[in-house]
């Protein structure tokens, strides 16, 4: 019976060897130093595609995917094409099986997700203005627990920066974590898992923890459950700053997490101005200096990160100065000084800038 007019049958991958039958054919084995963990239970795959919405002719990147299992559920929603990126080169011969069962929807890169320009992967004419809808693109992985923070990170700075996959618009991530980073990078104001992830996340995207996969779904079982989240870049970030100044303040702050938020503001200013800086600071940002970072409110930062960023106007050597690196300086002056009398040399500049 023919298909009625204007409707196309959905496509199918035909019969394959199932994923576990590929893992023994080819004798591949999770590496636990590359953190790796197959997911086999393709209706869980499934579940997690589905987080990206409606897939239908949509372009895919699909980052790290091992043996296949969530290639073959992102070619089964009825995408346009789907460019696989993946580090392992033993995992190669199972894919281009898949490839060849999808003739002219899947791209296999072996490469590194972390260096690999996808700015270069997909065609311009796929590109939406920031302002308006997300491009019909999607970045979708099951991650290496391994590399899932300094790449969500370097994905965020690239969304702050238009760079990277986000060249072509909004571009959306469905991307699995260890439990307590998906918890981190949904957690709300005053939660306990409220976190430096969770304001660099949250004030540049809308962010939202799909579903928990149990540790034993994988093999081998992970240590801990895994959460799937999603992510959609803001039209418009809420701390328009630049994401370096947007990290540091931040970073800061939340490196004492259990005291009062103005422990983490002095560390911003070097010694010898850091008591009268953070004071001025926190009066200029109207932030409670008592409260706790986790307590702290994104409007709040965006107030504390454009009160520092007009000290740094004033005072341009304040934007590379760390406090840690003071302290090393100073380690190093106390070891010369119990080897020679003469003086320990002029301060840093940031220093001399109070």
């Amino acid at each position: 019976m023919m298909a009625a007019p204007g409707k196309l049958a959905s496509f199918r991958l035909p019969p394959l060897p199932t994923i576990g039958e590929l893992i023994k054919l080819y004798n591949l084995r999770a590496e636990k130093q590359l953190s790796q963990n197959f997911l086999l239970d393709l209706r869980l795959t499934d579940k997690i595609v589905r987080q990206a919405g409606s897939l239908r002719d949509a372009h895919v990147c699909e980052v790290g995917p091992g043996p296949g299992g969530l290639t073959r559920s992102i070619l089964n929603a009825g995408v346009s094409d789907v460019l696989v990126v993946e580090k392992d080169t033993r995992f190669i011969p199972g894919l281009k099986l898949l490839s060849e069962a999808a003739p002219g929807k899947m791209r296999i890169v072996h490469g590194d997700i972390l260096t690999y320009r996808m700015d270069r992967g997909f065609t311009e004419n796929i590109s939406k203005p920031w302002g308006e809808d997300p491009p019909n693109l999607h970045i979708i992985g099951n991650l290496p627990f391994n590399v899932s923070t300094p790449l969500i990170i370097k994905w965020l700075e690239a969304i702050a920066n238009r760079t990277g996959p986000f060249v072509y618009g909004r571009t959306r991530l469905t991307l699995t974590f260890q439990k307590e980073v998906a918890e981190r990078l949904t957690a709300s104001t005053g939660s306990k898992q409220r976190s430096r992830l969770s304001i660099m996340a949250q004030y540049l995207c809308t962010v939202r923890n799909c579903f928990t996969i149990p540790g034993q779904a994988f093999i081998p079982k992970p240590e801990v459950d895994v959460g799937v989240v999603h992510f959609t870049p803001l039209v418009q970030p809420q701390i328009p700053q630049p994401f370096k100044l947007v990290e540091k303040v931040v970073r800061n702050v939340f490196q004492f997490r259990r005291k009062h938020c103005y422990k983490g503001v002095e560390m911003l200013f070097p010694e010898m101005c850091r008591l009268e800086l953070t004071q001025e600071m926190m009066q200029k940002a109207d932030v409670d200096p008592t409260l706790r970072p986790a307590e702290l409110t994104i409007p709040q930062f965006r107030a504390l990160v454009d009160a520092y960023a007009q000290f740094c106007d004033r005072e341009p050597a304040f934007l590379g100065y760390e406090f840690r690196e003071e302290l090393r300086l100073k380690h190093l002056s106390k070891r010369r000084n119990k080897t020679t009398a003469k003086p320990s040399g002029t301060p840093p500049s940031s220093q001399r800038a109070c």
